[in-house]
């Protein structure tokens, strides 16, 4: 008999840690469903080219409910082995008392509320014992805060990171796997030049970390190379 392939939804596909993560699924011989903005074309476009049908690129601005909820729909009927949400946006190294009203909402928005929308609406998909992910950050920890700076961005981490405890404690007792993923100081628009990890060295400690934990019921704060983060 045939094992049926595992499926894996990527929310925040197109590009660097995102498209990593589709491509390491698709190395492990998943069905890899990712999502990105408007209609561009991007790397995870070129990715499905050569993947034999088991890549399928579906459109999602993340921000707006309606396309989420419209995304649902369309995934109606298959059942999800992982879903996993990557995206955030920093705005610059401001003190909060100088961030703009907009830009702490866009923020907000874009990297705490929104992805909780999304596990929310399309965690249903995921099967009774499959993983629920996120990507979060060591800088969401409030105890690991020992420098200062980048005051929005660690508040919208720290955000997500409640918003996801929030979520587990609701569903005590679901057997579904949750995960919030801090990937490392890697190389990416949002990283920078000067950190330390590229996408292909984080990318692979990511992935095998949530499958170690797979069929783990509760919520875990992970590194890349699964060591436990502090809250």
């Amino acid at each position: 008999m045939t094992e049926t392939r595992k499926t894996a939804l990527v929310i925040g596909a197109s590009r660097t840690l995102g498209l990593g993560i589709a491509a390491e699924y698709l190395r492990r011989g998943w069905d890899v469903i990712g999502t990105v903005r408007g209609s561009r074309r991007t790397g995870l476009h070129e990715l499905a080219g050569p993947s034999g049908g088991r890549l399928t690129v579906e459109s999602l601005e993340m921000t707006d409910p309606e396309q989420i909820a419209a995304l649902r729909d369309r995934l109606a009927g298959r059942t999800l082995d992982l879903l996993f949400v990557n995206a955030a946006i920093t705005r610059g190294d401001l003190p909060i008392g100088e961030v703009p009203t907009d830009m702490f909402t866009e923020v907000m928005v874009t990297n705490a509320l929104s992805p909780m929308r999304v596990v929310e609406t399309l965690g249903p998909l995921v099967a009774p014992t499959g993983t629920i992910g996120v990507m979060s950050s060591d800088q969401g920890g409030i105890s690991l805060n020992t420098e200062g700076g980048q005051d929005l961005y660690r508040a919208a981490k720290s955000a997500l990171n409640q918003l996801m405890r929030c979520y587990a404690v609701r569903r005590a007792g679901d057997g579904r796997t949750l995960l919030l993923m801090d990937p490392g100081w890697v190389r990416t628009e949002l990283g920078g030049p000067e950190a330390e990890l590229s996408v292909e060295e984080s990318v692979p400690g990511v992935v095998e970390t949530m499958e170690r934990h797979r069929g783990e019921p509760g919520l875990r704060f992970l590194d890349h190379q699964g060591k436990d983060v502090p809250w």
